[in-house]
């Protein structure tokens, strides 16, 4: 194998490496402290606490028709960070980032539960792929600001839904440059059907503090395909849940029946109670009939159900009165 005199001297000092990172980390952070972008980072600090973006006028003039805010906000950190890496090339970007060979995203900034992002999708390579058959709705708000290349879309609006079916409503929408689209991801997806060369926008996202689920329809008939928490939090709290159940762990039925009794997503909360259930009949069952018997909890028609099918199936639990505590 060949190894290239300057990748070679790298492995017995890599200061020169350290000295290149530190260089490149320092262009970007040129960039953050220019006027323009100091002051977006600044109001996407205030819209991460959950103000109207109107409140931020730094940061919604990005996404006001006919600005050019958002093209000389990215224009300045590609050039900054294009010369950058021509000056170190062994450098590398510190910024988060993902692509799948279609899909591209770099995440420029984030404060919270607040993302600010670049994100390239390649014609070429959406093209070979077969045409979406299902569509996905998560709590998040969404604006966009096309910045370079056109496409064809397609906004799916979910009217109305229950827990295994919702009503799509489509309409098509024409991407160019200059296009913005701002819309709540919770109700209205927007799919990319065909793209001329590259499509380049960016994007602003702000997830729900205290989200519900994602859902994903079948596009054909509006039938649930799956769904899933609707933040990494609740994620890694129902595989911990999980994972107690799977461990037979029944110390932990009281906790996780405090959690189903808690305030936040009702699909975590959903969750710990079954395992509860499964894990201590008194502590899960307990938990429960309180639910069941709330007047503003919205998991109590649910809860109610359940608790019925359990004491039909199983008629000593009729006589179980929740926990006093």
């Amino acid at each position: 194998m060949i190894v290239h005199p300057v990748l070679s001297a790298l492995r017995g000092d890599d200061s020169p490496q350290r000295d290149a990172q530190e260089r490149l980390h320092h262009s970007i952070t040129r960039w953050r402290e220019s006027p323009q972008v100091a002051e977006v980072l600044g109001d996407l600090e205030r819209f991460a606490l959950g103000g109207p973006i109107s409140a931020c006028p730094a940061l919604a003039a990005l996404f006001e028709a006919g600005s050019s805010g958002a093209r000389d906000l990215s224009l300045a950190f590609a050039t900054e960070t294009a010369c950058a890496l021509k000056r170190i090339p062994l450098g590398h970007v510190r910024l988060r980032h993902f692509t799948d060979g279609v899909l591209s995203t770099l995440l420029l900034a984030r404060s919270g539960n607040v993302t600010l992002s670049l994100v390239a999708l390649d014609g070429d390579g959406l093209r070979s792929k077969p045409a979406p058959v299902t569509v996905d709705f998560g709590p998040s708000e969404m604006w966009e600001h096309v910045l370079g290349g056109s496409g064809t879309a397609e906004l799916i609006e979910c009217r109305s839904f229950d827990d295994r079916v919702a009503e799509l409503e489509r309409s098509p929408v024409s991407l160019r440059k200059g296009s913005i689209v701002v819309r709540d991801a919770e109700r209205e997806a927007l799919q990319i059907r065909d793209v001329e060369g590259c499509l380049v926008s960016l994007r602003l996202q702000r997830r729900q503090v205290q989200a519900g689920v994602t859902r994903e329809y079948r596009l054909a008939d509006g039938r649930l395909v799956h769904q899933a928490a609707g933040n990494p939090r609740d994620s890694r709290i129902e595989l911990m849940m999980a994972l107690l159940g799977r461990m037979d762990r029944a110390d932990a039925a009281p906790l996780l029946a405090g959690i189903a009794q808690e305030q936040g997503s009702d699909a975590l909360r959903w969750q710990a109670l079954r395992e509860a259930l499964a894990l201590d009949t008194l502590a899960g069952f307990q938990a429960l009939t309180a639910i069941a018997r709330s007047d503003d909890d919205a998991l109590a028609p649910a809860a109610g159900t359940l608790r019925s099918q359990l004491v039909e199936t199983y008629p000593q639990l009729a006589g179980v009165e929740p926990c006093p505590a």
